[in-house]
Order: C-alpha cells, then structure tokens, then sequence
C-alpha cells in the first residue's frame, strides 16, 4: 500500500528537526552575526524558534550573549514568562509533522485521529520534542504521547506543552545557530 502525505497545515511543525549532542556546537561566529545582526532580522529569525513575539523580542533586545549557553539560558527565562496569551499565540503556530516517506497510510490515519482528538480536546496542535529519536521511535513516541497526554486536564496540559515549546524553542535556536537554515522544520 502506498503512504500518502497528510495536507498540508499552515505554522512550523511540532516536532524539530534532531539535533545531535555530538554535532559540533555553533561557532562562535555564527553567535556573533546573530548578536550583531540588526533587530528586526533577529526577531524574524527567532520566530522560526517559536513564534511568540514577545519571546522573540525578548531576546533580541537582551543581545549581546556572551556565548550558546547564555543564549539557551535566556530562551528558557523567556519561555518561562510566555503569558497564557503569548503560549496560545505560539501553539498556534504548530501543526501536525510530516509523516517520513514510505510510511503506511495506516501510520498517517492514527496520527491525523490522534491529533485531531487532541486538537479537539485542548484547541491547539500537540507538540513534543523527540530530540535523540530515531525517525521510526519518533513516530511511537509521538502517538504514545498524544495518547497518554489526552488524559491531562486542560490546565496540566497547557503546562507541559509550554515546557515541550520550550524545548522545541532551543532545539531549532540551536539549529539557526548552526547555520541549519529553517531549523523549525523537519520530518519524524
């Protein structure tokens, strides 16, 4: 049986591309022309992190960062302030993954069910990191996820998909840095 592609939804997509821990960190250069770069080129790349305004802006205006560490030690501060409006606003960004190719039309249809009764429950795409997964446990991980979170009431869950946002947030601040281009997207 042939996979088919899910249509495609408008925002970044919820699950980033993976990043490696033994991948060489950015170089400093690149944290520089990000600490030099004029503001507004800043908050627009920072948006393909996580598109909160207020986050981005945050950060760019706290520029320069001595180092990636800094950096990641900002986002998270930003992250941890993102109001119940500024969490919506960046939710509403995230849309469903692309399924990898050669993935079973079955695959596609559990994870378009499972998102769609996630969606319904909590009004906003599900999001989660599967930074160390392999494409094929990424796939698991995110169905095991949405179907274990649906059991969250509405409050818990808008705590853990900040905390997932967050992580996302410095998984592709990683990614820009390392000159990966739109490190917000990716496929499972």
């Amino acid at each position: 049986m042939s996979a088919h592609r899910l249509p495609p939804l408008p925002g970044q997509l919820a699950i980033p591309a993976q990043t490696r821990t033994e991948s060489p960190c950015p170089t400093p250069a690149s944290l520089e022309r990000f600490n030099t770069e004029p503001a507004a080129d800043a908050e627009r790349a920072l948006l393909t992190c996580l598109r909160s305004l207020r986050w981005a802006r945050r950060l760019a205006d706290h520029r320069p960062y001595p180092d990636l560490d800094s950096l990641l030690a900002a986002a998270d501060e930003a992250s941890y302030d993102l109001t119940p409006g500024d969490l919506a606003e960046a939710l509403a960004a995230e849309a469903l993954p692309e399924l990898p190719d050669g993935a079973y039309s079955a695959a596609h249809t559990a994870l378009s069910a499972a998102h769609a009764a996630y969606e319904s429950r909590f009004g906003h795409a599900f999001v989660i990191y599967v930074d160390h997964a392999s494409p094929d446990e990424a796939l698991n991980q995110v169905l095991a996820g949405i179907r274990s979170r649906l059991a969250n009431e509405p409050e818990e869950e808008r705590v853990v998909a900040a905390e997932e946002l967050r992580r996302l947030a410095k998984g592709r601040l990683v990614g820009l840095l390392r000159g990966a281009g739109n490190c917000a997207t990716s496929h499972i």
